[in-house]
């Protein structure tokens, strides 16, 4: 997943996801949602055919949100990567 950083200042960031969808972008946003350190996280998608899909972030003072997100990739990734198909 190639990711474009538009805005990363103080408590906020804002990232674009290529080649991602819904299912991805409701994923993080729901997780960052849910998280204690999270005021507010939410997506964009654009015209579907023209832009690429963006995630905004807000975390709260004092919180970086660039690790929250690695975070919750790297929860994410551990969660998915135990998955067994049978």
């Amino acid at each position: 997943m190639a990711i474009k950083v538009l805005l990363n200042e103080g408590e906020e960031l804002r990232i674009r996801l290529m080649g991602e969808n819904h299912t991805t972008l409701q994923l993080f946003r729901s997780r960052l949602n849910d998280s204690k350190d999270v005021e507010y996280s939410n997506y964009f998608v654009g015209h579907p055919g023209l832009d690429e899909p963006e995630l905004y972030l807000r975390v709260k003072k004092g919180k970086d949100p660039a690790k929250i997100l690695k975070s919750l990739c790297a929860d994410v990734s551990s969660e998915f990567g135990s998955a067994k198909l049978s």
